[in-house]
This record gives structure tokens, sequence and C-alpha cells, in this order.
């Protein structure tokens, strides 16, 4: 008889773990929610992030601790998305930022669900544009002009050109020409070192490079050169 009673509560416990659902489709939950899209264009100094909901965009849902996604949907104009039939449990929701190189990074989100329950799961900011992941370097040229060892004045430079190269390199990789009140912006450069150079002439013309070096240690930042590191060059005209 005793026998006959732990065969059958191991029967019962076998049958409660073969019924228990795992989580993905064939219940009747919902997981919904919004995704906004920031823009981050170039051309802009001043670093503007425009936010619009993120429509036609693919949005991908992971049931429990699996390894891949278990389906996918797009958003409506809105941005708004749904995933239906889904049992209870655990759920991960993302979907892309995209670098300026093209590399997507997953923007990621979760929530809980009970049986037949609707999880609304908070808004995913995605982002895009050129100037996404970068900052831009700010500074200042003075320029004291000459004609041979004569002196003829001093001011703000104009046009006069600003070269950038990695810290440890040879050759600059990008360059920009001063415009008014001697200011320079360079856009778009990732976290890490980098050599900010120009050139100054002495009265045989021979240019020498006048090199700061400056340090970016995160995106999305407006660097401004210290006041006293203005570069100061001379021009023969």
């Amino acid at each position: 008889m005793k026998s006959k009673i732990i065969l059958f509560l191991c029967m019962g416990l076998l049958c409660l773990v073969a019924c228990k659902r795992n989580e993905g489709e064939g219940g009747t939950g919902v997981v919904q929610g919004y995704v906004k899209l920031i823009n981050h264009p170039d051309d802009d100094y001043t670093l503007p992030a425009d936010t619009i909901d993120a429509a036609k965009t693919d949005v991908f849902i992971v049931y429990g601790n699996a390894d891949f996604y278990g389906d996918d949907v797009e958003t409506d104009d809105k941005g708004f998305y749904k995933f239906k039939y889904l049992t209870a449990g655990d759920y991960t929701v993302y979907s892309y930022s995209t670098l300026p190189s093209g590399e997507k990074v997953p923007v990621t989100a979760s929530v809980s669900i009970g049986k037949g329950a609707t999880g609304n799961v908070p808004t995913i900011y995605i982002h895009s544009g050129k100037a996404y992941g970068t900052s831009i370097l700010k500074g200042k040229v003075w320029a004291r002009y000459y004609h041979g060892t004569t002196y003829r004045g001093e001011g703000w430079a104009y046009e006069h050109r600003v070269y950038i190269r990695r810290a440890g390199e040879t050759y600059q990789f990008d360059d920009v020409r001063v415009g008014l009140d001697g200011i320079f912006a360079i856009q778009k450069l990732q976290p890490g070192d980098y050599e900010v150079f120009t050139f100054t002439e002495n009265a045989n013309e021979i240019p020498s490079p006048i090199i700061e070096t400056v340090t970016i240690e995160e995106a999305g930042q407006i660097i401004e050169m210290e006041p006293d590191t203005t570069f100061v060059v001379q021009i023969q005209v």
C-alpha cells in the first residue's frame, strides 16, 4: 500500500512538471510597448537630439532565459508593438540602435506577466544618426601677423587649418578650417586620446607644428579646449 502511495505521488509530481509551461507562445498573455527613436544629426555643433516615434522598426522578444529571440514584430506608425498569445513568465524585449559605422547595438527592456495578463514594457529608446556615439572638440586659434620680421598686428585667426590625429599615430585623419572669432570644431570623435595640431611660420616662412593632447572620455559631449591651450600662431603676410 505504501509503495502505491509513493508511486501515485511521483506520478502526480511528474504530471505537474509536464503540465507546467515555460515562457513562450500558447497562452493568452500580451507583452506590449513603444519604441522611440533619438536622431543625432551631424553638422550641428550643439549636438542636438530629436526624439520621434520609431515607426516601422523591428522589435524582438526573448522567452525566459533563452539564448535566441522567439519572435519579432514591426512597430506601427506610432512606434507601438504587441506580442500576443504568451504564457505567464519573464520576457525580454529589444530593438537596435545604429552606430555611424553601421554596427547595431541592442537596447533591451524586461517585463513579467501572469496568466492571461498584459505586460506593459518600459519605453525603449533607440539611437541613430551620424553623430551618435561621438563627441565634438572645440578650440580657438590666435594669430600674430608678420611680414618677414616686421610685426603687422594680431587677432583671432580665420581660415587657418587645424588637424587631428590619434595619439601615437603619424598622420592626421581629419582637418578643419578656423571660422569666425578663431573658433574651430571637429566632429564625430570617438572616446580616446588625440593630438590636435596646427602650424606657425617664422620669418623664413618655414612652418612648424604646435601640438596639444586631448582626451575624450565619453560620447555625446562637447569638449572645449581650455583657454590656456588656445593655439597662438605666426602667419606671414
